[in-house]
């Protein structure tokens, strides 16, 4: 396709669809169009025939060769929707996934809007906290991250998003916490460094740091149950978000270091995704 060749938005969205190497192929062409007309996307459904003007051309077919070489779209658009929230996003980061809901939804499932303290460990953009505060206005919402890039990050869209009861603290883990929580929660890194996944797709895109753990994947979940016991309330509730197959070690996991009512939940495509106890 010649720069000098004239595009329409029903043009350019075939031709982004032709192109991009994805299973969500259009979808990827539709959301890089938006972000260079900025406009949603019914207006590309109302208004196939709209030219695009030669700078936004320019742009959106710069945008799709970055796509074609497999850069996420989140990190070319800078956004991610998660939950019922729009989060900024950068390579200093995890890109937020819908598997990830899984694990709000067993939080929200567990405690009502009551005065509670809930702490999200490596919370990176701030999805799980800020859904979470953002569904439960009463809870004072603690999120930590060890990479003073990624707690900035998490801090902007706090306040872009004016969610007020959640605060951001630069740590490894537990160990900016203070006080006792009614709930503890994480989707830490759980790849195993020998997954061929790793050079494959978007993740080839994203901080190593923040997918990567030893001990075929669970050191970091180690990690956290165990330091976890000491900032949870009696009968605080701990949960992770985990790979497909790691249900059964992490079950073992946390049964073993004395957390009782361990269960583990699936995902919407039928994975075991999430894993969560109470302190004994």
């Amino acid at each position: 396709m010649s720069a000098d060749t004239a595009l329409n938005i029903q043009a350019a969205l075939a031709l982004g669809a032709q192109r991009i190497d994805s299973d969500s192929a259009r979808l990827d062409a539709e959301l890089l169009l938006c972000h260079v007309l900025e406009k949603t996307r019914s207006y590309l459904f109302t208004w196939p025939e709209r030219e695009l003007d030669p700078d936004q051309q320019a742009q959106y077919l710069a945008l799709l060769e970055r796509r074609i070489a497999g850069e996420p779209v989140a990190h070319l658009t800078g956004l991610r929707e998660f939950w019922t929230l729009s989060l900024e996003v950068t390579p200093d980061t995890l890109i937020p996934r819908p598997d990830t809901e899984t694990l709000v939804e067993a939080a929200l499932a567990r405690l009502s809007d009551g005065p509670y303290r809930v702490a999200d460990l490596g919370t990176g953009t701030g999805a799980i906290a800020l859904a979470l505060a953002s569904e439960r206005p009463h809870w004072q919402v603690v999120a930590t991250d060890r990479i003073a890039a990624a707690a900035a990050l998490a801090e902007r869209n706090r306040d872009r998003l004016g969610l007020h009861n959640v605060d951001v603290l630069t740590g490894s883990w537990c160990e900016p916490l203070s006080g006792r929580f009614d709930m503890i929660l994480s989707n830490p890194p759980y790849i195993d460094e020998t997954d061929p996944h790793l050079a494959q797709g978007d993740v080839r895109f994203e901080p190593r740091s923040a997918l990567v753990a030893a001990a075929s994947g669970l050191a970091d979940i180690r990690q956290i149950a165990e330091q976890a016991r000491a900032y949870l309330k009696p009968c605080g509730w701990l949960l992770f978000e985990h790979g497909y197959d790691q249900g059964q070690p992490v079950r073992a996991l946390l049964n073993g270091l004395g957390y009782a009512e361990v269960a583990t939940l699936s995902d919407l495509g039928g994975h075991e995704r999430v894993t969560l106890g109470r302190l004994a």
